[in-house]
């Protein structure tokens, strides 16, 4: 499409939604009650939305509210409380975990208890979204007991983000750093990304953030507005889309979750405009593929372009998503499959289901835990499958735009209901 239709339709946009409100932007047992969800409407099969270049194209735009609430009783039960902030967790056996609490602490869930000491604290720039984020186990973790963290450092004017490795210790109550993998993500108080993880070829791949200047999503050299493809070493690997480079994929503006259809199938959550180019809303989810271009800031909601990938779904409001996966567990057998992605601005799990074949058309969509507590489980930050297939969440309600709890954040467990 001529650059001209995109402006166009950017300046349409910018019209049309001029008015919209911005978004709003750990394991102890607990006798209270788990929030439930009971299912109200069965879900919509999403219609095809008509390009602007005259084409179908498989996106749908969700004009009004977040989607038609779940089709199947789900609940969500307490594993552990007194969290700060949670963003990422690592399994290390059916019943221990680590977690990452964004001011910078690293700490242990024992026997389904939050441990007093943190296993680590690292020395991050915690303001606005930064601080220390995601984290992911090496995939030969029960052998090494090495693990991997982003997080937000100082240096000198401006901040970073940083992937190193680090050793958890034979009895997993120390980790000391073991190298850098990465460094000089570009950072900002805002869009840090921070998601990591590895996918089924054993390569760790990063999701980053545009740091406020969407420019980067679209620069081939920039680390920004990505995500990227490491080996475990941080060694960029031979048979990367571009030889010598780790972009993976690009065109992104805060991803903070992505998981696997097949080896060559990526589903993705992203944030939209949110006042940037300024609109609001338009979060996204898509389907990519290595090297795919996912159009930030070019194309957004269900724009397309030549050669930039257009969202399989987004909404008119602000949802922003957070963590994301594809539930592979015995527990929801309906959900079998199903890309799960938590919500922070709007406050929902979303359930999406995509064909069985290709993994490229949407098929329907779905919401579970509306709102904030005890019918909805306010802001959620990581989804993550367990090795107990189980999934499990963690909220962020006390990140500074939820309603923080007198018992802090939580690591809950998704399990269905009766």
């Amino acid at each position: 499409m001529p650059r001209i239709l995109s402006l166009t339709r950017k300046l349409f946009m910018s019209l049309c939604l001029l008015g919209l409100v911005a978004c709003n932007g750990t394991p102890q047992q607990t006798a209270s009650p788990s929030p439930t969800v009971t299912p109200e409407e069965a879900p919509a099969t999403p219609t095809p939305v008509a390009a602007t270049n005259g084409t179908p194209q498989a996106c749908q735009m969700v004009e009004s509210g977040f989607g038609p609430s779940g089709s199947v009783p789900v609940t969500a039960q307490e594993v552990v409380s007194g969290l700060e902030v949670p963003w990422g967790i690592v399994f290390l056996s059916n019943t221990d975990l680590l977690v990452s609490e964004r001011p910078g602490r690293i700490r242990l869930v024992r026997n389904g208890q939050l441990q007093p000491q943190p296993v680590a604290t690292v020395n991050v720039t915690a303001t606005g979204e930064g601080g220390l984020l995601g984290m992911a186990a090496h995939p030969d973790f029960n052998n090494n007991r090495q693990f991997y963290i982003y997080y937000t450092r100082d240096r000198g004017a401006s901040p970073v983000n940083r992937v190193e490795r680090w050793q958890l210790s034979a009895d997993g109550t120390t980790a000391t750093p073991d190298r850098v993998i990465l460094d000089d993500i570009p950072a900002a108080r805002f869009h840090n990304g921070g998601r990591l993880r590895f996918g089924p070829d054993g390569m760790l791949y990063i999701g980053t953030g545009d740091a406020r200047e969407v420019q980067l999503s679209q620069n081939p050299n920039s680390l920004a507005g990505k995500i990227l493809r490491l080996t475990p070493d941080g060694e960029i690997p031979n048979d990367n889309p571009t030889p010598g480079s780790p972009v993976f994929i690009s065109g992104l503006r805060n991803t903070q979750g992505f998981d696997w259809f097949n080896e060559t199938t990526i589903w993705v959550s992203d944030h939209g405009p949110s006042g940037d180019l300024g609109l609001r809303g338009m979060d996204q989810i898509l389907v990519a593929r290595p090297g795919d271009n996912l159009g930030w800031p070019e194309i957004y909601g269900c724009g397309d372009e030549s050669g930039l990938v257009s969202a399989a779904i987004s909404w008119v409001q602000a949802v922003p998503p957070g963590g994301a996966a594809v539930y592979r567990g015995n527990s929801i057998p309906e959900w079998q499959g199903s890309f799960i992605v938590g919500t922070l601005g709007s406050r929902h799990l979303h359930r999406f289901v995509f064909d069985e074949a290709t993994g490229q058309q949407l098929q329907s969509h779905e919401v579970y835990f509306q709102g904030e507590s005890p019918q909805g489980l306010g802001r959620i930050r990581e989804v993550i499958m367990g090795p107990d297939n189980e999934l499990y969440i963690t909220t962020s309600n006390c990140d500074g735009r939820g309603s923080c709890p007198s018992d802090g954040d939580k690591i809950l467990r998704i399990q269905r209901g009766s």
